[in-house]
């Protein structure tokens, strides 16, 4: 099968680069920039899969494919540019290409931009997904929002988080391809008015305010392969962008009123929900997300197909999460409004094209919406959830004996002084499969969170564990570690990371073990000199690179890391001339702008920092640096030079995971919890090549049932209490004694609600263990190559083959170009 790596010369690269520079740069090369030449060969890069993406949308449209349709709120797509060229496989050419522009790959690699779409590990697993499905030549389309400001670009300020908006679309974004002919309307607000067609059980929608959702392609490459699927993310805009007449009359701040109000949809990710006009902004962004790709979905299925009723044949809409819940709702006002399908048969072509994906345990995670803004937003919508909701109660109703009890807990309506919408149940009844990410979160979601719908629904609910792509994670992050696996097995593992098993047989090989450390003291060196340039900070390679970088929550427990830091420190205080294995400690997190919990967890790891890094009792044996504006680039850096990857949330709250999975590929020793993908990661690496501790789920629970007092461990430690009392008084900032208080309180009087002293003592010895491992080399490489040799399982093709294979059931379709 011809590829386009096979038909182009790196002068040939040149002279299309030079092409954008002139047309679409409007430059002479003398005078072009960096950013200028970066803008250019990226374009002259998105050319090359232009064939691709074009022959990939006819050739599904021609063969009538069953697709899936991604809904995700987040897309953590990461800097494209190197990922593209690899893609491509075109990396050999990428440099001699350059030397015409007058600069390197290299060079214009750190001017590359990130798009601003995601937060988290949520986001990051949508991309990683995207990624498999184009490389394994299965039919899919991405859905997302565009958002102009992303996130917050984090900054610290005396040590506190500060939020700044993410200016990511301000140079231009190379990799788009706005689609204006294919806007659809979004409607809001209203009323319901009566119905005269006697033959219509409900009222009309009437009275709506509507604005325009305008689509922007993003082609997703697939690897050496010709296939090139498409993300497709939507900009917010006014139906009537300027009113003139109101301008002309003199009033100018109305005159773009309704634009200004349009374009806040797509403004930023995730707006504050802690004010009741930031709570309707975000059910408006989501309900926005819904609404546009479930249009447009119909709009592709109608090009193939006269009639409607067999949507669920050649489509599933996936939904990551809950957020995009209401596409089932949308679905279901489509087809009885507009379509005049009777409720029966839209809910039957509703239930067999949804499926739903859960990514956690956490009650306050699981979606809800209040009846009253639900009603005030979307009026017809709540009318149809009401009925759905009824419907579904009264169907159950003699399965269940009519058990009230039961009755309760799975009514999409939740009861009390203000009703809600759970989301995360209307996603159940509303779908064909439910998977859970790991395989104890998939238990704990069927056995212990939604145990009435696994009776209500016997077989519905399945699991999936998560899987990264090493494409990006080790080839693109990680080359050197790459090129010393192909050495070894060959360039197989570059295509399927199963062919990394075959390395496992030079684990103990002393050579490879030593070219293996080689390697991460480089990457260590690399990522020293990149903590000097962006904290003025100086760390030492040959420490241990501890490693914490995840979302900022208290269940991750960053606060247990600080809690270990502490310990270690009073230990030196106590006697300054103690032995104790060097480690830097490297944080990498942001908290949502509310948590305020959470960023008092930042404040005081910054505040440690600023007095234990400079402490010369402790002379460098402790180093803790919190890295700012954590985001894909930064993970990258990161990754490759960690020695242990620190997984440790509270045993049964942590769906999966997947920098779990990213540093073990990057032979980082796990210490965890059995939590999560952490359990899978030792059944596959084996247990004594990682690190547990803690408390299992049950074990907790039984604490929790028994009635957990956090005081009668703490007052049974003194080490412990040491510790607390370091937070109460803030010994590293005594002007401002009582700064983590609340902190103190949370773990204490408060009732530990994350179990953060249950598993103190354990945390401790189990850190015990990592300094004495360190202590030999050799054994420590050993466990670091079966951890990198053993992941293959974790691979993010897997996990979209057993999708494939379990609940979406999609066709491979090869990509020929002429």
């Amino acid at each position: 099968m011809s590829h386009i790596k096979d038909s182009i010369t790196s002068q040939q690269l040149a002279e299309r680069a030079l092409f954008h520079l002139k047309y679409s740069r409007g430059k002479h090369l003398n005078s072009a920039t960096i950013l200028d030449k970066m803008l250019c060969f990226s374009q002259a890069i998105r050319d090359l899969a232009i064939d691709g993406f074009m022959a990939t949308q006819s050739a599904y449209l021609n063969k009538d494919s069953r697709r899936v349709n991604y809904l995700s709120m987040e897309y953590l797509i990461g800097k494209m540019l190197e990922n593209n060229v690899y893609a491509l496989g075109l990396e050999s050419l990428a440099d001699e290409s350059l030397e015409k522009l007058d600069t390197t790959f290299d060079d214009i690699l750190k001017v590359d931009i990130e798009a601003g779409l995601g937060n988290g590990g949520l986001g990051r697993l949508a991309s990683c997904y995207l990624d498999s499905l184009a490389t394994k030549e299965l039919p899919a389309y991405g859905y997302g929002i565009r958002y102009e400001h992303g996130i917050f670009k984090q900054e610290f300020e005396n040590g506190w988080q500060r939020e700044r908006p993410d200016e990511w679309l301000t140079n231009g974004y190379p990799w788009e391809l706005i689609r204006p002919e294919y806007t659809v309307p979004v409607c809001v607000y209203g009323h319901i008015r009566k119905n005269n067609n006697q033959s219509k059980d409900f009222g009309v929608w009437d009275g709506f305010q509507v604005f325009e959702a305008v689509p922007y392609d993003i082609p997703i490459i697939g690897y050496h392969v010709n296939t090139v699927n498409m993300l497709r993310l939507w900009r917010s805009q006014a139906a009537e962008s300027f009113q003139l007449d109101v301008f002309n009359q003199g009033d100018y701040v109305r005159a773009v009123e309704e634009k200004n109000w349009a374009e806040n949809v797509s403004k930023v990710l995730y707006p504050s929900d802690f004010t009741y006009a930031g709570k309707e902004l975000r059910l408006i962004q989501e309900y926005f997300l819904a609404s546009c790709s479930v249009k447009d979905i119909i709009r592709r299925f109608k090009k193939n197909h006269s009639s409607i009723h067999k949507l669920y044949e050649k489509n599933v809409i996936q939904l990551n999460d809950t957020h995009p819940t209401l596409a089932i709702v949308e679905l279901m006002r489509i087809l009885i409004d507009e379509e005049n399908i009777s409720w029966d048969s839209a809910w039957e072509i509703t239930t067999k094209t949804f499926c739903y994906t859960n990514h956690t345990l956490l009650s306050e995670a699981l979606e809800k919406w209040s009846v009253e803004l639900l009603t005030k937003v979307l009026p017809r919508h709540m009318q149809i959830i009401f009925e759905i909701n009824l419907r579904f109660l009264q169907k159950v109703e003699i399965q269940l004996s009519n058990d009230q009890s039961k009755i309760r807990d799975l009514s999409i309506i939740e009861e009390g002084d203000h009703q809600m919408v759970r989301m995360a149940h209307l996603c159940i009844v509303g779908s064909e499969r439910v998977n859970g990410v790991s395989a104890l979160h998939s238990e704990l979601l069927r056995t212990k969170t939604m145990p009435v719908f696994d009776e209500v629904y016997p077989g519905k609910f399945c699991n999936v564990t998560n899987g990264i792509t090493h494409r990006r994670w080790l080839i693109k992050c990680n080359p050197e570690l790459a090129e010393l696996i192909t050495d070894h097995i060959g360039s197989d593992g570059k295509y399927e990371l199963s062919k990394v098993n075959e390395f496992e047989r030079f684990s103990s090989d002393k050579i490879v073990q030593n070219k293996f450390m080689e390697i991460k003291k480089l990457k260590k060196i690399e990522l020293s000199e990149y903590v000097k340039q962006t904290t003025n900070q100086s760390i030492d390679p040959n420490s241990i690179f501890d490693v914490q970088i995840k979302r900022l929550h208290m269940y991750k427990r960053q606060l247990l890391k600080a809690m270990h830091i502490i310990y270690l420190y009073q230990k030196i205080k106590s006697d300054p001339s103690i032995k104790i294995q060097p480690r830097t400690f490297i944080f990498a997190a942001k908290a949502a702008p509310a948590y305020l919990i959470a960023k008092s967890v930042i404040k005081l790891i910054n505040t440690m920092a600023e007095h234990i890094n400079n402490d010369i009792d402790v002379g460098g044996r402790l180093k803790i640096i919190f890295l700012p504006d954590y985001n894909v680039s930064l993970a990258e850096k990161i990754i490759p030079a960690s020695d242990i990857s620190e997984q440790i949330s509270t045993a049964g709250l942590e769906a999966s995971g997947t920098g779990n999975m990213k540093l073990s590929l990057n032979g980082a020793l796990t210490v965890g919890t059995w939590d999560g993908a952490n359990i899978e990661i030792a059944q596959n690496v084996g247990e004594e090549n990682i690190f547990i501790f803690g408390k299992k789920t049950e074990e907790l629970q039984k604490l929790r049932e028994k009635g957990y007092n956090p005081w009668d461990i703490a007052n049974a430690s003194k080490d412990l209490m040491n510790v607390l009392e370091a937070i109460r008084d803030n010994i590293f900032d005594t002007n401002h004694p009582d700064e983590f208080k609340e902190l103190y309180n949370e773990l204490t009087d408060n009732g530990d609600f994350y179990f953060y002293l249950a598993d103190f003592e354990d945390y401790i010895i189990c850190n015990e263990k990592v300094d004495s491992l360190y202590q030999s080399k050799n054994d420590w490489a050993e466990k670091a190559l079966l951890n990198v040799s053993r992941m293959a399982w974790f691979s993010s093709d897997r996990s979209i083959q057993d999708y494939s294979d379990q609940i979406w059931h999609l066709s491979k379709t090869p990509i020929f170009l002429d």
